[in-house]
Formats: C-alpha cells, structure tokens, sequence
C-alpha cells in the first residue's frame, strides 16, 4: 500500500496521485501508438491529451513513451504500466456489472465487435434486442477477425461474432446462424448458366477476394486445400463491398457469405453461380474469453442471439436452404 509521506519504519512511501482519466488517456495513447488518434477517440485536442500523459509521467517519475521520428512507441516502463492500467480499467468495469446485476438486466452495457460480414445482419439483431432490453447501451465496432481475437486478448470488449474461433487462444464460442459461403459472378458470365461447374473449371478463374486475416480468405484457402485446387488471387480487397462491385464491374468471381448478397440479387447486379461442393458451410459464433464474468446485459444478449437469430434474420437462412438445394 502507498501512503503519502507517513514513515514505514525505515521507509517514506509516497502516494502516488493517479486518476484514472490519466490511465484512459494513457491507454488510448499506447493502444493506437498516436496522439492524435487517441484525442479523436476520447473527444479530447491533442494539447489534452499530451497534457494527460505528462502528468501521469511526473507522477510516476518515468518516461513511458520514446519517440523515433514521428512514432511514438512504448518504453519497458510504458508496457509494465499499461498491463496495470487495462487491469484496473476491466475492474472498472466489473463494478459497473455488478452494480447492473442489482439492478437486473434492464440497464446496463453491451460492447460487442463484430466480423466486417457479420454487419449485414448484426443491426437488425440489436434492433430487435434494444427492443426488448431499450436502457441498455450498445456500443458496436466492425472490424477484421484479426483485429476482434485482439480485441478479446486484450479484454477490451464482452464478446465478438465471428467465425469459428482458434481453439487455442482461451476462447469459448458458442454458434447460432449458419453462414454459407458462395461463389458469386456479374450476370451474364459465361459459367452463370452452367450446372454443378466443377471445381478445377472454377479454379481457372480470376477471383477477387478479401485480405489475409479475414475470416472468408482463410475458409477459402482450407476449402482449395482440401480440395486439392489452386484459387490465384488476382485482386485482394478489404470488404465485401468493394469485391461485390468489383465482382459487378466483370473483374473476376469472388467468394463472399450469402448474408451480404440480399440486395444485390434482388436488384440483379450479381448471380450465385452453382458450384460443386458449394457452398461452403461455416457458423456464426458468439466468442467471449473463457472464465470472462459477462455483465447481464452481455449475457442477455448471447443468449437473445441463440434463441432468435434464425427469427429475427430469416432472409439467410432461405437463402441458406436454397443454395444448397440447388448445388446438393
């Protein structure tokens, strides 16, 4: 325990006087390796901010960044205190689960990220929970699933939706929607009237597809690897949007969750082509750190989205079936 200037038999120990909006600032620093970003994500200026963190520097009597030109980067002290920091911010939160835990799952807050495909879906999930549950807060960030196992190791959010996650990292996943993926054409491609096309006839196509560490890229690359085909990327694009217009625009097939395709077959700008062994049958999950204890308002809303996942969003699961029924 530190105390302020009373003598401890032969020691003076100091208190040391840290609030905590210097440690969140601190945090917002380190994680984004930048000033100016952290003042755009706390509302703050930059002078703030570098306020903040001097402050907290003399307090501590360390230096916690170091900078090389224009990037900042964490000195040994930095990353000893941010560990302390992210700790003392997750028992934070902790008292705000328990003080929501009294007063019952109507209040509260939701920090849920989720998988770039999983946001063609996931807002008419929270509308349909804010519905049933309208005080609790949501707070919502799309991303890549690199990013959302990141965001989990670091324990910055109660949960993610993602595809099926790495058995290895301490993470406990439960499914709830399924989530084919399919090959996708411009209308009028001379494979969109062909049936059961074979995989080595696909493999010949240029494919637009999404960047390394997505969750498509890497079902793409095990299901070419069971297979025993070669799919060459001949573009790489980081959403879904832009490969479907891409895809649109005639540069190539791509793979995409038939999730994301519901307005654009309606409007025709895009086929699902019939393919062999398509399509590739994955899961939705809901993954949260293994042990984690989740807020009611958190596990109000993993259990909201196994029971009424396939209600609420019933357009993929038909389209699910009728994909299938075509290819199988």
């Amino acid at each position: 325990m530190l105390w302020n200037g009373r003598e401890d038999g032969a020691k003076t120990v100091r208190r040391m006087n840290i609030t905590l909006r210097q440690l969140k600032v601190f945090e917002a620093v380190a994680r984004h390796a930048s000033y100016t970003r952290a003042a755009e994500e706390l509302h703050l200026t930059q002078p703030a901010v570098s306020i903040q963190v001097k402050s907290l520097e003399e307090v501590l009597g360390l230096a916690l960044f170091e900078q090389f030109g224009k990037q900042i980067y964490l000195t040994t002290a930095g990353e000893e205190i941010l560990r302390y920091s992210r700790g003392i911010a997750a028992q934070i939160d902790e008292i705000g689960d328990v003080v929501a835990r009294l007063k019952g799952v109507s209040r509260g807050s939701l920090h849920l990220a989720v998988a770039t495909t999983a946001n063609y879906f996931i807002t008419h999930l929270l509308a349909a929970f804010h519905r049933e549950f309208p005080e609790v807060a949501i707070n919502l960030s799309v991303t890549n699933r690199q990013a959302l196992l990141k965001q989990l190791a670091e324990n910055r959010i109660d949960m993610v939706v993602m595809g099926e996650p790495p058995a290895e990292q301490g993470l406990a996943g439960t499914a709830f929607m399924e989530n084919p993926l399919v090959v996708i054409a411009a209308p009028g491609h001379p494979l969109s009237s062909r049936r059961r096309i074979p995989l080595k006839t696909i493999a010949k196509e240029p494919f637009v597809v999404r960047e390394e560490g997505s969750g498509t890229r890497a079902a793409m690359t095990r299901f070419a690897r069971r297979h025993q085909i070669a799919i060459t990327p001949a573009m790489v694009m980081t959403s879904n949007e832009a490969i479907k217009q891409a895809v649109s625009a005639g540069l190539g097939l791509g793979l995409v969750s038939a999730h994301t395709l519901e307005l654009d077959l309606y409007a025709e700008r895009l086929q699902i082509l019939d393919v062999a062994h398509f399509p590739i049958t994955r899961e939705w999950y809901v993954v949260n750190r293994e042990g984690k204890r989740l807020s009611p308002a958190a596990q109000a809303f993993k259990q909201f989205l196994i029971d009424n996942a396939d209600t609420v969003w019933p357009t993929a699961t038909k389209a699910a079936g009728a994909i299938t029924g075509a290819s199988g």
